[in-house]
């Protein structure tokens, strides 16, 4: 655990946590949606639907980019720690500057 706590509500245990300044999600990746958007959380993982196919690492490249806006970070602080080629990846993002709101994750 790290020194800022876990999060306060049943939710955001489930999808993401805190390791100091870095914030590491767990998502389920649904690929050749009609738009991009985060969906609700489910068993354990905050939906994610992307516009990319999910061939050649597009959809690894495309979610990238997809968090490094959402969280204001340059897209080289967007680490992607499991799930290559799979719909369920872990990524961490590195002290992100912004905290989307509809997302309800917490400090």
């Amino acid at each position: 655990m790290s020194d800022a706590g876990p999060p306060t509500t049943a939710m955001a245990e489930t999808w993401y946590r805190w390791e100091g300044e870095a914030l590491v999600i767990e998502l389920r990746v649904l690929p050749r949606a009609s738009r991009d958007e985060f969906g609700r959380v489910q068993d354990g993982r905050r939906r994610l639907r992307v516009t990319s196919p999910p061939v050649e690492g597009k959809a690894n490249a495309h979610i990238g980019k997809l968090l490094a806006k959402a969280f204001g970070v340059p897209r080289s602080r967007v680490i992607l720690l499991s799930g290559v080629t799979g719909r369920d990846k872990r990524f961490r993002i590195e002290a992100p500057r912004a905290l989307p709101p509809d997302l309800e994750i917490e400090r």
